[in-house]
């Protein structure tokens, strides 16, 4: 027995050290990066020499980084807003509709996640040559919108599929609409996955560069595309602001779809 529990403790050791390992190979290289935002060397030397706000002071006054920034908030939030709409009512039809060929049409929305984004980059960049959508920002929202539509399909089914039909058939009982019971009962009783396919809708369209990079133009560039540029022209600690504000931004939304899924756990318990 005790042998067994002294394995047992090594085990756990091993484990845990393997996790740590692991998380420091993800984490340092993205915390080196901020750091790397902070100092004062222009070539980014670390550790370095100096600390300084300099270059969130250039990223936010030079016009180039200001206008790349607007224009991937901008893009993000609208293609958010088309993604929850868009896959809400694909969800809608592919949990709750009764016809044939439903495996074929989930397979198709949830395509772009498996098929290499080069590929689904180059499609479209044809595709919109041909139709007069390069370079342009609806364009910019189609071709963003392929790359996120997936992951508001499959938040929205599961959260669908976790929810008791009977609430929407006591709620005809008591009166109420198709309407009014979507509006009061279904939505409120999916809002968690409506709230993760909108996170993560917009993680998808705010650090895509693929498909972007295909799409842009010298006047419609998003911040991931800026960066892609500027890296292969001019290596500066700029890249390293505008790199930490990504993260940045990325983590904030994490959390406060961490903190959602919480208050929903407990809400469940009550």
């Amino acid at each position: 027995m005790i042998l067994t529990r002294n394995r047992l403790g090594l085990f756990r050791f091993v484990l845990y050290g393997h996790a740590v390992l692991v998380m420091a190979f993800l984490l340092l290289p993205i915390i080196f990066i901020a750091l790397l935002s902070f100092g004062s060397s222009r070539w980014m030397m670390f550790p370095p020499p100096e600390w300084t706000l300099r270059w969130y002071e250039e990223l936010a006054t030079d016009p180039r980084w200001a206008e790349a920034m607007w224009l991937s908030l901008r893009l993000a939030l609208i293609v958010t807003v088309l993604s929850v709409l868009l896959g809400g009512a694909a969800a809608f039809a592919l949990v709750r509709g009764r016809f044939a060929g439903r495996r074929v049409l989930k397979a198709f929305f949830v395509a772009p996640m498996i098929v290499p984004v080069v590929i689904v980059a180059i499609a479209l960049y044809a595709f919109s040559l041909k139709v007069g959508l390069n370079g342009t920002f609806a364009g910019f929202v189609a071709g963003h919108l392929i790359i996120a539509v997936p992951f508001s399909v499959i938040c929205i089914s599961n959260s669908l599929r976790g929810f008791d039909p009977a609430l929407e058939q006591a709620a005809a009982i008591c009166g109420a609409g198709r309407l009014e019971t979507l509006r009061r009962v279904t939505i409120p009783s999916i809002a968690p996955g409506l709230l993760a396919a909108a996170v993560f809708s917009f993680l998808a369209s705010w650090d895509e560069v693929v498909v972007s990079i295909f799409m842009a133009s010298p006047q419609l560039q998003t911040l991931p595309v800026r960066m892609w540029t500027s890296l292969r022209s001019d290596l500066t600690p700029v890249i390293a602001a505008a790199s930490t504000l990504l993260v940045l931004a990325s983590l904030i939304l994490m959390a406060l779809l961490g903190l959602s899924a919480t208050r929903a756990g407990r809400s469940k318990m009550q």
